[in-house]
């Protein structure tokens, strides 16, 4: 999933003026351990983590919340894992979670799937490929 530098605002030159410096309009320095989290990670590194599954092949991550007509819990974050080519080209896949939880507002759900640390993540996409919920993209 290439990500060029055109859409990076981090790699556009700085404006400098004498009463800013370089650094002070750089990006804050990462607080350690603050990209454990699927959410923290989205936060520093503006783009989805990448996983190698256990079938060998590359996945990234999307969060995703499902309204229901449940009126005491209408909202279920689930996450789906694309599938990459080989070659990083293009999506030939992907795989997914059931429902995660059940939750009464979408912030709710969301925070479900934001405070998931990376090695659950990595946990529950195995879990979608041993059980089989691969679905053609």
């Amino acid at each position: 999933m290439p990500h060029g530098s055109e859409d990076d605002p981090a790699s556009a030159p700085l404006e400098t003026s004498p009463d800013h410096s370089v650094a002070a309009e750089a990006r804050p320095e990462p607080v350690a351990g603050a990209d454990d989290t699927l959410g923290g990670y989205f936060e520093i590194h503006d783009r989805p983590p990448a996983f190698a599954g256990d079938d060998g092949h590359p996945y990234t991550v999307s969060m995703e919340v499902e309204k229901t007509a449940d009126l005491r819990a209408p909202f279920r974050p689930y996450l789906v894992f694309p599938r990459w080519a080989e070659t990083g080209v293009g999506i030939v896949g992907h795989v997914e979670t059931p429902t995660l939880a059940e939750c009464r507002t979408s912030e709710e759900a969301r925070k479900h799937l934001t405070s998931l640390t990376l090695l659950e993540v990595k946990k529950l996409l195995d879990a979608a490929l041993a059980a089989g919920q691969d679905a053609s993209a």
